[in-house]
């Protein structure tokens, strides 16, 4: 069912770099219309070049999601270049590591909110209008952040339970519309979000996870969010940790506590 990527018109936020330029560069072969958004236009003009020259057609959109203008102008140029909107994936996000108490100033928080959660609300407000239209697909990539608590991560893990929260009460008044909500919940993926972490004082965490390279590539995350997206699935999963640990939360919720303390200790090694 590849074909039903040719001439559709799909907004990419955060389509720079990690999974964001993944999903573009996997799509692009289908020869689809991608409006690609991101704050760095050097490199999203690199990811265009890429995708153009697999066989889609591209537009560059520099924006900063947390402007709420910003957004309605990106929708309002990619329907003036392309018509209509088929599908939104609110991909761009930024992580944040730290113990809440050591956080002295806590418009850091904010900030994390402002990407990851009005970052999305604004996009889909914007391009709700030309998705109805189309009967589209919205795809949010959250995060197993954002079905449990994690350690270190409180303003992270806050942002993306906002998520869930948002998006699955706009798949009910969206019921009947044609529209879809696809939410998608990744483990750990190789991607530059982690050295653009931002840590308790605000600075840049500037180096990868332990155990980086051990985690799922960001060209595997992209197909299993391409494949939930052409199947509307609800959730998608990308690790068994993370459907084992879903159901298993349920009936010995301090079991999943331990288990994920430890994971983020490995990880996170200061």
């Amino acid at each position: 069912m590849a074909e039903i990527w040719t001439d559709k018109v799909i907004i990419i936020t955060g389509a720079s770099s990690g999974i964001g330029r993944a999903l573009a560069l996997a799509l692009a072969p289908y020869a689809p219309k991608l409006v690609l958004v991101a704050r760095d236009r050097v490199r999203l003009q690199a990811v265009a070049d890429s995708c153009e020259a697999a066989g889609a057609a591209t537009l560059v959109s520099e924006t900063d999601i947390t402007d709420p203008h910003a957004c309605f102008a990106m929708v309002q140029y990619a329907v003036a270049r392309f018509a209509r909107i088929d599908a939104l994936i609110n991909n761009a996000g930024i992580s944040m590591w730290g113990a809440f108490e050591d956080i002295r100033q806590l418009e850091l928080c904010e900030r994390v909110f402002a990407v990851n959660f009005w970052g999305g609300v604004y996009c889909t407000r914007y391009a709700l209008p030309y998705l109805r239209q189309s009967q589209g697909r919205i795809v949010t990539i959250s995060s197993l952040a954002g079905l449990s608590g994690i350690p270190m991560h409180t303003a992270y893990s806050a942002s993306k339970h906002a998520l869930h929260g948002f998006f699955e009460s706009l798949r009910i008044e969206l019921a009947g519309s044609g529209v879809s909500i696809t939410m998608v919940a990744p483990d750990f993926v190789q991607s530059e979000i982690h050295q653009r972490s931002l840590n308790a004082d605000g600075d840049l965490l500037g180096q990868p996870l332990s155990d980086h390279y051990d985690f799922l590539s960001a060209d595997r995350c992209a197909k299993i969010i391409i494949d939930a997206m052409q199947r509307r699935k609800r959730l998608a999963l990308t690790s068994l940790r993370g459907r084992l640990g879903r159901w298993a939360k349920l009936c010995c919720p301090q079991l999943i506590d331990w288990i994920t303390k430890t994971a983020i200790n490995k990880a996170y090694r200061r």
